[in-house]
């Protein structure tokens, strides 16, 4: 890689690592196949235990849909299955930023450490999930609810949990 000046720079591999004690969870298994292969993609937005940005990790449904190569909606509902069951939390909800430009949705992994925290590692709220007690999912209202022409007020500060 070439960097502005001009210089060489050695690029190296990006990667992230799965833990079996993790995937041998019993919510772990009840993930969809779906959710458990957009999992990785997320993990891989972390930047590691130097520049933690856990809580703040983004990726948004257009990016995760082609990555796994299924539509929208597919990776919209594995997103809500990791919600359910404790590997992700939403910390903030999209939104239009000042510059006009969308913002995706930030995530807390659970299972890795969170910045400033005094424990040495994450909730990992995904070991207390059990069948039928699934955790609350934060989901983003419709744009338009009212139907065509319908007016809200800003509906992007509404969250509905869906059970």
């Amino acid at each position: 890689m070439v960097t502005r000046r001009g210089k060489h720079e050695r690029q190296e591999e990006h990667y992230t690592k799965m833990i079996r004690s993790t995937m041998e969870t019993p919510a772990w298994r009840a993930l969809s196949t779906t959710a458990q292969a957009l999992y990785p993609w997320l993990k891989l937005e972390w930047h590691g235990p130097g520049n933690n940005n856990n809580g703040k990790i983004r990726l948004s449904l257009r990016q995760a849909a082609e990555r796994l190569g299924v539509v929208e909606e597919t990776a919209g509902k594995a997103f809500h299955d990791l919600q359910a069951k404790g590997f992700i939390v939403l910390t903030r909800m999209a939104h239009l930023g000042v510059e006009g430009m969308g913002k995706s949705s930030e995530f807390e992994l659970t299972e890795l450490k969170m910045p400033n925290s005094e424990k040495p590692d994450g909730r990992k709220l995904y070991r207390n999930w059990r069948p039928g007690n699934d955790f609350p999912v934060i989901k983003m209202p419709a744009r338009n609810p009212f139907g065509r022409g319908g007016k809200t007020k800003n509906p992007s500060k509404k969250i509905r949990r869906v059970v």
